[in-house]
């Protein structure tokens, strides 16, 4: 066709006609929107019934600053494509126009039908998160972990209460106080550390710093202001030997436990030393002595925080994974069912063992073998079913299992008068054996 042209119209029409062969040849062409809409043309043609559900769609993680904010639950809507007459002649540049125009109002409407609920335009904005005063307590209280810290606290003040000394009420007050402030201290190091990986878990996810509701700089000072007076008050307050203990736990919490969470199973056994230490702090705090009795109740909360944690992680399994840490739960599930029952039947073992280290009298591993073969129970119910339903009941039987058995050994615990006649009464039989001796 071009050399046709060129032979007809001459050299000196050249330029024109090959501009004006150019704009027809283009409006002529077949496109790829042209083979577009003759593909939907025949579609909508012979399948008219054809439609399309639409539905909004939805955030996966709710904004951690709207989470009390309840959303409605999200309606689908059918919307009907209307067959499109066919178009027997060429398209040309007014009927592509016309045809792009018409798609656009489509897609405008149903847009416009669509029964999304519209957010504010403020609430879509970016917020500056203002920390308040009065929200202050709260937010330290949760970094802080303030139920794991009345945990901790609880068990050191069992630990000096079963001390086989006279009640001193200010030192117990003090190694009380320096006990909570340590624990403090350790638990928001251990968050400040763990912000990626919590905000990946669904039970971590509220926490302050992944929120943003404070600084990662108040977190650290706020950690200090603890930790310090904290470490002070039990070495100068009540002993070196508790300080020391005190210091290496917060080293062991945050140094050892919390990095091997994400590289070894055997983060679980750090953990189950760094919550044996507390009752072992609160019995040096009375004595200033490590004994055979802060062994004893140390190896006690030892074995308990297995039932405990592993029963608690069996159902967390899921949010371990996206955190990426390193569970038996995860990656051992049959050890980790192992362990917990094994040591439910250690506590039995441990209980019999304080009358013969002269701790309590022979009552107390008659009044708790009941709850301790209560909880061996459970965990032979979490070893055997391997369920959600088998492992909470394991968790929430901890949970009372514990104070129970401190209450009971406490109540069965041999009272220092006792001891001390004992004592005298072995010191005369050794003086009486000096005077025979004596010529």
């Amino acid at each position: 066709l071009f050399v046709w042209h060129l032979k007809k119209t001459g050299i000196r029409q050249i330029p024109c006609q090959f501009v004006h062969l150019c704009h027809v040849a283009n409006d002529r062409l077949i496109t790829f929107q042209y083979f577009n809409f003759l593909k939907r043309m025949y579609v909508t043609q012979y399948n008219k019934d054809l439609s399309q559900r639409a539905k909004p769609k939805s955030d996966s993680i709710v904004s951690p600053f709207r989470e009390l904010q309840q959303f409605d639950q999200e309606k689908k809507v059918i919307h009907k494509i209307r067959p499109v007459s066919p178009v027997h002649q060429p398209l040309s540049e007014t009927s592509s126009r016309n045809e792009l125009r018409e798609i656009k109002s489509a897609a405008e409407t149903a847009d416009s039908v669509t029964p999304v609920r519209a957010e504010p335009k403020d609430d879509r904005q970016w917020k500056e998160m203002k920390l308040r005063l009065d929200d202050l307590p709260g937010i330290l209280a949760r970094l802080s972990k303030i139920k794991l810290t009345a945990l901790v606290v609880s068990t050191a003040s069992a630990g000096f209460a079963m001390a086989p000394v006279p009640f001193d009420l200010t030192c117990f007050l003090l190694a009380s106080l320096g006990t909570g402030l340590a624990s403090c201290a350790a638990n928001s190091i251990n968050q400040f550390f763990e912000v990626p990986f919590d905000s990946n878990m669904n039970r971590t996810k509220n926490r302050p710093l992944v929120r943003g509701q404070i600084s990662p700089l108040l977190a650290v000072c706020f950690a200090a202001s603890c930790g310090v007076p904290g470490i002070a008050l039990l070495t100068l307050g009540v002993n070196p030997l508790t300080g020391a203990l005190g210091a290496f736990n917060i080293f062991l919490y945050t140094c050892c436990y919390t990095p091997m969470k994400r590289m070894s199973i055997a983060n679980t056994w750090v953990g189950a030393v760094v919550g044996a230490i507390p009752p072992v702090m609160g019995w040096t705090a009375a004595t200033g002595s490590l004994d055979a009795g802060a062994l004893l109740l140390g190896g006690i909360l030892y074995s308990w925080q297995f039932p405990h944690f592993n029963a608690l992680s069996w159902g967390l399994r899921e949010d371990y994974s996206r955190g990426g840490y390193c569970m038996m739960s995860v990656t051992h599930p049959a050890l980790c069912r192992r362990v917990a029952l094994r040591h439910c039947l250690a506590l039995i073992g441990l209980s019999t063992v304080a009358p013969v280290l002269d701790i309590t009298t022979w009552t107390f591993p008659v009044i708790s073998l009941p709850i301790n073969l209560y909880i061996s129970y459970l965990g032979f119910r979490f070893y055997r079913d391997a369920d959600r339903s088998s492992s909470r009941k394991l968790f929430f039987c901890s949970l009372w299992h514990l104070p129970m058995l401190l209450l009971v050994m406490f109540t069965c615990k041999k009272s220092f008068l006792e001891k001390e006649d004992k004592g005298d009464l072995l010191g005369g039989n050794h003086g009486r054996a000096m005077e025979i001796r004596l010529p």
